[in-house]
Protein backbone atom coordinates (compact mmCIF):
# COMPACT_ATOMS: atom_id res chain seq x y z
CA UNK A 1 0.00 0.00 0.00
CA UNK A 2 3.22 2.48 0.90
CA UNK A 3 4.36 1.56 -2.82
CA UNK A 4 1.24 2.38 -4.59
CA UNK A 5 0.32 5.40 -1.73
CA UNK A 6 4.20 6.82 -3.20
CA UNK A 7 3.10 6.20 -6.72
CA UNK A 8 -0.02 8.26 -6.75
CA UNK A 9 0.96 10.83 -5.45
CA UNK A 10 4.16 11.09 -7.57
CA UNK A 11 1.73 11.00 -10.61
CA UNK A 12 -0.55 13.45 -9.28
CA UNK A 13 2.14 15.92 -9.32
CA UNK A 14 3.07 14.49 -13.33
CA UNK A 15 -0.37 14.94 -14.25
CA UNK A 16 -0.49 18.81 -13.87
CA UNK A 17 3.13 18.88 -14.24
CA UNK A 18 2.55 17.67 -17.85
CA UNK A 19 -0.05 20.14 -18.92
CA UNK A 20 1.55 23.23 -17.37
CA UNK A 21 5.44 23.21 -17.95
CA UNK A 22 5.26 23.74 -21.55
CA UNK A 23 2.96 27.13 -21.22
CA UNK A 24 4.47 27.64 -18.03
CA UNK A 25 7.97 28.00 -19.49
CA UNK A 26 6.77 29.72 -22.19
CA UNK A 27 5.29 32.81 -19.79
CA UNK A 28 8.36 32.92 -17.95
CA UNK A 29 9.96 33.86 -21.47
CA UNK A 30 11.63 30.38 -22.84
CA UNK A 31 11.37 30.18 -26.71
CA UNK A 32 9.86 27.17 -28.53
CA UNK A 33 13.27 25.72 -28.73
CA UNK A 34 14.54 25.88 -25.08
CA UNK A 35 11.13 24.63 -24.11
CA UNK A 36 11.73 21.52 -26.07
CA UNK A 37 14.98 21.27 -25.25
CA UNK A 38 13.81 21.45 -21.34
CA UNK A 39 11.64 18.55 -22.02
CA UNK A 40 14.02 16.34 -24.27
CA UNK A 41 17.16 16.71 -20.79
CA UNK A 42 13.84 15.75 -18.95
CA UNK A 43 13.25 12.46 -20.67
CA UNK A 44 17.13 12.54 -20.93
CA UNK A 45 17.93 12.73 -17.37
CA UNK A 46 14.99 10.51 -16.20
CA UNK A 47 16.00 7.10 -17.98
CA UNK A 48 19.28 7.86 -17.00
CA UNK A 49 18.75 8.29 -13.50
CA UNK A 50 17.02 5.01 -13.35
CA UNK A 51 20.38 3.41 -13.89
CA UNK A 52 22.07 5.36 -11.34
CA UNK A 53 18.60 4.02 -9.12
CA UNK A 54 19.26 0.77 -9.53
CA UNK A 55 23.23 0.70 -8.47
CA UNK A 56 21.71 2.66 -5.57
CA UNK A 57 19.43 -0.07 -4.29
CA UNK A 58 22.08 -2.53 -5.14
CA UNK A 59 24.59 -0.92 -2.98
CA UNK A 60 22.42 1.18 0.10
CA UNK A 61 18.94 -0.52 -0.42
CA UNK A 62 15.76 -0.38 -2.00
CA UNK A 63 14.18 2.30 0.18
CA UNK A 64 16.58 4.58 0.59
CA UNK A 65 16.89 4.53 -3.26
CA UNK A 66 13.97 5.17 -3.47
CA UNK A 67 13.48 8.08 -0.45
CA UNK A 68 16.86 9.95 -2.82
CA UNK A 69 14.59 9.74 -5.84
CA UNK A 70 12.03 11.34 -3.75
CA UNK A 71 14.64 14.88 -3.00
CA UNK A 72 14.99 14.90 -6.58
CA UNK A 73 11.43 15.83 -6.80
CA UNK A 74 11.84 18.32 -4.24
CA UNK A 75 14.97 20.00 -6.33
CA UNK A 76 12.74 20.21 -9.41
CA UNK A 77 9.66 21.54 -7.80
CA UNK A 78 11.92 24.54 -6.42
CA UNK A 79 13.58 25.25 -9.36
CA UNK A 80 10.63 25.52 -11.45
CA UNK A 81 9.06 27.60 -8.73
CA UNK A 82 11.74 30.11 -7.38
CA UNK A 83 14.38 30.47 -10.29
CA UNK A 84 14.51 32.96 -13.05
CA UNK A 85 17.11 33.11 -15.71
CA UNK A 86 16.04 30.82 -18.49
CA UNK A 87 18.94 28.51 -17.81
CA UNK A 88 18.80 27.57 -14.53
CA UNK A 89 14.75 26.88 -15.80
CA UNK A 90 16.86 24.77 -18.54
CA UNK A 91 18.49 22.81 -16.08
CA UNK A 92 15.32 21.76 -14.17
CA UNK A 93 15.16 18.88 -16.24
CA UNK A 94 18.70 17.75 -15.53
CA UNK A 95 16.61 15.89 -12.61
CA UNK A 96 14.72 13.29 -13.99
CA UNK A 97 11.76 14.10 -12.17
CA UNK A 98 10.30 17.22 -14.53
CA UNK A 99 7.37 14.84 -15.06
CA UNK A 100 7.28 15.74 -19.01
CA UNK A 101 5.73 12.35 -20.10
CA UNK A 102 4.99 9.09 -18.76
CA UNK A 103 5.05 8.52 -15.20
CA UNK A 104 6.70 4.83 -16.17
CA UNK A 105 10.04 6.71 -16.73
CA UNK A 106 12.39 8.07 -13.67
CA UNK A 107 14.36 6.95 -11.27
CA UNK A 108 11.42 5.56 -9.28
CA UNK A 109 10.42 2.77 -12.35
CA UNK A 110 13.59 0.20 -11.62
CA UNK A 111 13.09 -0.14 -7.93
CA UNK A 112 9.41 -0.16 -7.81
CA UNK A 113 8.64 -2.39 -10.58
CA UNK A 114 11.38 -4.54 -9.06
CA UNK A 115 9.48 -4.83 -5.76
CA UNK A 116 6.30 -5.39 -7.63
CA UNK A 117 7.46 -8.50 -9.24
CA UNK A 118 8.17 -10.18 -6.09
CA UNK A 119 5.55 -8.67 -3.98
CA UNK A 120 2.91 -11.04 -6.06
CA UNK A 121 2.57 -14.77 -7.09
CA UNK A 122 3.52 -15.32 -10.58
CA UNK A 123 0.49 -16.00 -11.81
CA UNK A 124 -0.85 -12.95 -10.54
CA UNK A 125 1.62 -10.41 -12.25
CA UNK A 126 -0.34 -9.24 -15.04
CA UNK A 127 -2.98 -8.04 -13.07
CA UNK A 128 -0.75 -6.75 -10.38
CA UNK A 129 1.09 -4.15 -12.90
CA UNK A 130 -2.12 -3.18 -14.09
CA UNK A 131 -2.98 -2.35 -10.56
CA UNK A 132 -0.19 -0.09 -10.08
CA UNK A 133 -1.04 1.65 -13.54
CA UNK A 134 -4.05 1.86 -12.74
CA UNK A 135 -3.18 4.02 -9.67
CA UNK A 136 -0.61 5.98 -11.12
CA UNK A 137 -3.92 6.63 -14.01
CA UNK A 138 -6.06 7.69 -11.58
CA UNK A 139 -3.95 10.18 -9.82
CA UNK A 140 -2.67 11.01 -13.17
CA UNK A 141 -5.89 12.26 -14.07
CA UNK A 142 -6.56 14.04 -10.77
CA UNK A 143 -3.68 16.16 -11.40
CA UNK A 144 -4.18 17.17 -15.05
CA UNK A 145 -7.65 18.51 -13.65
CA UNK A 146 -5.69 20.57 -10.79
CA UNK A 147 -3.65 22.06 -13.22
CA UNK A 148 -7.80 24.23 -14.43
CA UNK A 149 -6.45 26.04 -11.64
CA UNK A 150 -3.41 27.56 -12.92
CA UNK A 151 -4.40 30.91 -14.00
CA UNK A 152 -1.12 32.85 -14.24
CA UNK A 153 2.07 32.79 -13.33
CA UNK A 154 1.95 33.18 -10.20
CA UNK A 155 -0.52 30.35 -9.32
CA UNK A 156 1.82 28.67 -12.04
CA UNK A 157 4.48 28.84 -8.95
CA UNK A 158 2.56 27.72 -6.57
CA UNK A 159 1.85 24.41 -8.23
CA UNK A 160 5.39 23.88 -8.56
CA UNK A 161 5.81 24.63 -4.88
CA UNK A 162 3.41 22.06 -4.46
CA UNK A 163 5.62 19.65 -6.43
CA UNK A 164 8.01 20.10 -4.37
CA UNK A 165 6.08 19.17 -1.48
CA UNK A 166 4.78 16.17 -2.81
CA UNK A 167 8.54 15.51 -3.25
CA UNK A 168 8.71 15.33 0.41
CA UNK A 169 5.92 13.05 0.64
CA UNK A 170 7.55 10.40 -1.55
CA UNK A 171 11.35 10.59 -0.02
CA UNK A 172 9.87 9.86 3.15
CA UNK A 173 7.39 6.76 2.38
CA UNK A 174 9.78 4.09 1.25
CA UNK A 175 11.29 4.74 4.63
CA UNK A 176 8.25 3.07 6.49
CA UNK A 177 8.12 0.11 4.03
CA UNK A 178 9.03 -3.55 5.42
CA UNK A 179 12.55 -4.59 4.71
CA UNK A 180 10.68 -7.07 2.98
CA UNK A 181 11.04 -5.02 0.03
CA UNK A 182 14.75 -5.41 -0.25
CA UNK A 183 15.92 -7.85 -2.93
CA UNK A 184 16.58 -11.45 -2.01
CA UNK A 185 20.32 -12.68 -1.65
CA UNK A 186 22.75 -10.81 -2.78
CA UNK A 187 21.83 -7.64 -4.61
CA UNK A 188 22.74 -7.21 -8.40
CA UNK A 189 22.69 -3.76 -9.78
CA UNK A 190 23.19 -5.13 -13.48
CA UNK A 191 23.14 -8.68 -14.92
CA UNK A 192 23.61 -10.64 -17.73
CA UNK A 193 21.59 -8.32 -19.97
CA UNK A 194 22.78 -9.06 -22.93
CA UNK A 195 19.19 -11.66 -24.05
CA UNK A 196 17.31 -7.66 -23.59
CA UNK A 197 19.22 -5.97 -25.80
CA UNK A 198 17.04 -6.16 -29.08
CA UNK A 199 14.10 -6.24 -27.17
CA UNK A 200 15.85 -2.56 -25.32
CA UNK A 201 16.39 -1.36 -29.05
CA UNK A 202 12.98 -1.60 -29.86
CA UNK A 203 11.51 0.08 -27.04
CA UNK A 204 14.41 2.71 -27.88
CA UNK A 205 12.70 3.28 -31.67
CA UNK A 206 9.16 2.97 -29.75
CA UNK A 207 10.26 5.98 -27.60
CA UNK A 208 11.93 8.43 -29.81
CA UNK A 209 8.56 8.41 -31.60
CA UNK A 210 7.24 8.77 -28.71
CA UNK A 211 9.10 11.97 -27.44
CA UNK A 212 7.25 13.58 -30.67
CA UNK A 213 4.30 13.46 -28.93
CA UNK A 214 4.66 13.35 -24.90
CA UNK A 215 2.17 14.60 -22.82
CA UNK A 216 4.05 17.67 -22.49
CA UNK A 217 4.52 18.71 -26.48
CA UNK A 218 0.81 17.79 -27.20
CA UNK A 219 -0.05 20.26 -24.53
CA UNK A 220 2.08 23.19 -26.53
CA UNK A 221 0.79 22.16 -29.81
CA UNK A 222 -2.75 22.35 -29.15
CA UNK A 223 -1.97 25.60 -27.18
CA UNK A 224 -0.13 27.02 -30.49
CA UNK A 225 -2.67 25.26 -33.09
CA UNK A 226 -5.87 26.11 -31.37
CA UNK A 227 -4.96 28.62 -28.63
CA UNK A 228 -5.87 26.08 -25.84
CA UNK A 229 -5.39 27.77 -22.85
CA UNK A 230 -4.78 25.37 -19.02
CA UNK A 231 -8.95 25.77 -18.54
CA UNK A 232 -9.39 23.73 -21.40
CA UNK A 233 -6.02 21.47 -21.42
CA UNK A 234 -6.50 20.64 -17.76
CA UNK A 235 -9.88 18.97 -18.73
CA UNK A 236 -8.63 17.33 -21.87
CA UNK A 237 -5.95 15.56 -19.75
CA UNK A 238 -7.57 14.97 -17.34
CA UNK A 239 -10.06 12.57 -19.25
CA UNK A 240 -6.77 11.23 -21.57
CA UNK A 241 -5.22 9.96 -18.21
CA UNK A 242 -9.02 8.24 -17.18
CA UNK A 243 -9.18 6.65 -19.86
CA UNK A 244 -5.42 5.57 -19.66
CA UNK A 245 -6.13 4.19 -16.34
CA UNK A 246 -8.85 2.41 -17.45
CA UNK A 247 -7.10 0.45 -20.20
CA UNK A 248 -4.72 -0.42 -17.44
CA UNK A 249 -6.95 -2.48 -15.83
CA UNK A 250 -7.64 -3.93 -18.77
CA UNK A 251 -4.24 -4.43 -19.99
CA UNK A 252 -3.30 -7.48 -17.45
CA UNK A 253 -6.26 -9.50 -18.42
CA UNK A 254 -5.88 -9.73 -21.92
CA UNK A 255 -2.18 -9.94 -21.28
CA UNK A 256 -3.58 -13.67 -19.60
CA UNK A 257 -5.65 -14.22 -22.31
CA UNK A 258 -3.57 -13.62 -25.55
CA UNK A 259 -0.05 -13.22 -24.22
CA UNK A 260 1.99 -10.62 -23.31
CA UNK A 261 3.61 -9.44 -27.09
CA UNK A 262 0.31 -9.81 -28.71
CA UNK A 263 -1.57 -7.66 -26.44
CA UNK A 264 1.56 -5.38 -26.97
CA UNK A 265 1.31 -4.96 -30.75
CA UNK A 266 -2.26 -4.64 -31.03
CA UNK A 267 -3.24 -2.43 -28.88
CA UNK A 268 -0.47 0.10 -29.37
CA UNK A 269 -0.81 -0.15 -33.53
CA UNK A 270 -4.33 0.79 -33.95
CA UNK A 271 -4.22 4.00 -31.50
CA UNK A 272 -0.79 4.78 -33.60
CA UNK A 273 -2.68 4.82 -37.29
CA UNK A 274 -5.18 7.34 -35.17
CA UNK A 275 -2.01 9.98 -34.06
CA UNK A 276 -0.83 10.13 -37.88
CA UNK A 277 -4.76 11.74 -37.69
CA UNK A 278 -4.23 14.15 -35.26
CA UNK A 279 -2.86 17.04 -37.72
CA UNK A 280 -5.62 16.91 -40.08
CA UNK A 281 -7.90 18.23 -37.55
CA UNK A 282 -9.97 21.27 -38.78
CA UNK A 283 -10.62 22.21 -34.91
CA UNK A 284 -9.89 21.70 -31.69
CA UNK A 285 -12.48 19.79 -31.17
CA UNK A 286 -11.47 16.99 -33.37
CA UNK A 287 -8.09 17.13 -32.49
CA UNK A 288 -9.46 16.57 -29.12
CA UNK A 289 -11.74 13.43 -30.16
CA UNK A 290 -9.01 11.41 -32.29
CA UNK A 291 -6.40 12.29 -29.07
CA UNK A 292 -8.94 10.78 -27.05
CA UNK A 293 -9.63 7.49 -29.42
CA UNK A 294 -6.10 7.19 -29.48
CA UNK A 295 -4.70 7.25 -26.13
CA UNK A 296 -7.54 4.97 -25.12
CA UNK A 297 -5.41 2.26 -26.51
CA UNK A 298 -1.76 4.03 -26.44
CA UNK A 299 -0.68 3.18 -23.10
CA UNK A 300 -2.56 -0.53 -22.80
CA UNK A 301 1.08 -1.86 -23.92
CA UNK A 302 2.67 -0.25 -20.21
CA UNK A 303 1.90 -2.67 -17.82
CA UNK A 304 2.00 -6.10 -20.00
CA UNK A 305 5.70 -4.80 -21.04
CA UNK A 306 6.46 -4.55 -17.32
CA UNK A 307 5.47 -7.30 -16.68
CA UNK A 308 7.61 -8.75 -19.82
CA UNK A 309 10.66 -7.69 -19.05
CA UNK A 310 10.83 -8.27 -15.50
CA UNK A 311 9.69 -12.09 -16.46
CA UNK A 312 12.23 -12.61 -18.58
CA UNK A 313 15.71 -12.36 -16.22
CA UNK A 314 16.24 -13.67 -12.56
CA UNK A 315 14.42 -11.82 -9.48
CA UNK A 316 17.75 -10.29 -8.57
CA UNK A 317 18.70 -8.93 -11.83
CA UNK A 318 15.11 -7.33 -12.26
CA UNK A 319 16.15 -3.66 -11.22
CA UNK A 320 18.78 -3.50 -13.41
CA UNK A 321 16.91 -4.45 -16.46
CA UNK A 322 13.86 -1.88 -15.90
CA UNK A 323 16.60 0.57 -15.36
CA UNK A 324 18.37 -0.75 -18.62
CA UNK A 325 15.12 -0.52 -20.80
CA UNK A 326 14.14 2.24 -19.49
CA UNK A 327 17.33 4.18 -20.19
CA UNK A 328 17.49 3.51 -23.62
CA UNK A 329 13.88 4.17 -24.45
CA UNK A 330 14.33 7.86 -22.48
CA UNK A 331 17.54 8.56 -23.99
CA UNK A 332 15.67 7.83 -27.22
CA UNK A 333 12.21 9.69 -26.31
CA UNK A 334 14.65 12.62 -25.17
CA UNK A 335 15.21 13.49 -29.13
CA UNK A 336 11.50 13.73 -30.00
CA UNK A 337 10.71 17.05 -27.85
CA UNK A 338 13.76 19.01 -28.66
CA UNK A 339 12.84 18.27 -32.59
CA UNK A 340 8.99 19.23 -31.89
CA UNK A 341 9.58 21.76 -30.41
CA UNK A 342 11.72 23.32 -33.17
CA UNK A 343 9.10 22.23 -35.72
CA UNK A 344 6.21 23.90 -34.06
CA UNK A 345 8.53 27.11 -33.78
CA UNK A 346 8.50 26.75 -37.64
CA UNK A 347 5.16 26.44 -37.49
CA UNK A 348 5.17 22.48 -39.03
CA UNK A 349 2.54 21.72 -37.23
CA UNK A 350 2.03 17.92 -38.55
CA UNK A 351 5.51 16.59 -38.12
CA UNK A 352 5.34 15.75 -34.92
CA UNK A 353 2.77 13.51 -35.18
CA UNK A 354 4.05 12.17 -38.41
CA UNK A 355 7.48 11.48 -37.09
CA UNK A 356 6.17 9.41 -34.13
CA UNK A 357 3.06 7.92 -35.37
CA UNK A 358 5.52 6.54 -38.24
CA UNK A 359 8.08 5.62 -35.78
CA UNK A 360 5.89 3.56 -33.47
CA UNK A 361 3.98 1.57 -36.22
CA UNK A 362 7.45 0.37 -37.68
CA UNK A 363 8.08 -1.12 -33.71
CA UNK A 364 4.69 -2.58 -33.30
CA UNK A 365 5.11 -4.85 -36.61
CA UNK A 366 9.19 -5.41 -35.63
CA UNK A 367 8.10 -6.27 -32.03
CA UNK A 368 5.63 -8.77 -33.45
CA UNK A 369 7.70 -10.14 -35.92
CA UNK A 370 10.42 -10.67 -33.48
CA UNK A 371 9.45 -11.57 -30.13
CA UNK A 372 5.96 -13.18 -30.82
CA UNK A 373 7.50 -16.50 -30.13
CA UNK A 374 9.59 -15.58 -27.27
CA UNK A 375 7.38 -15.95 -23.82
CA UNK A 376 7.58 -14.27 -20.39
CA UNK A 377 8.41 -17.36 -17.71
CA UNK A 378 4.90 -16.63 -16.27
CA UNK A 379 3.17 -17.46 -19.33
CA UNK A 380 1.37 -20.13 -19.97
Amino acid sequence: MLLLGARGLRAFGFGFSAVLIGVYLERRGLSPGLIGLTLGLGLAAASLSGLASAKLAARFGRRRALSIAGLLMVLTGLDLALAGPPGLLVASGLTGMLGAASVDLGPFASVEQAVLAEAVPASARNVAFGRYSLTAGLFNATGGLAATLATGDSSGRAFFLLYAAIGVLTAVLPLLMSARVEAPGRPVAFGKLRPLAGLAALFALDSLGGGFVANAVIAYWLHVRFAADVQVLGPLFATVAILQALSYEVSGRLGNRFGLVNTMVFTHLPSNVLLLLVPFSPSLTWAAGLLLARFALSQMDVPVRQAYVVSIVPPEERAGAVAMTGAVRGVAQSFGPVLAGLAIGAASFGLPFFAGGGLKIIYDIALFAGFRNRRAAHER
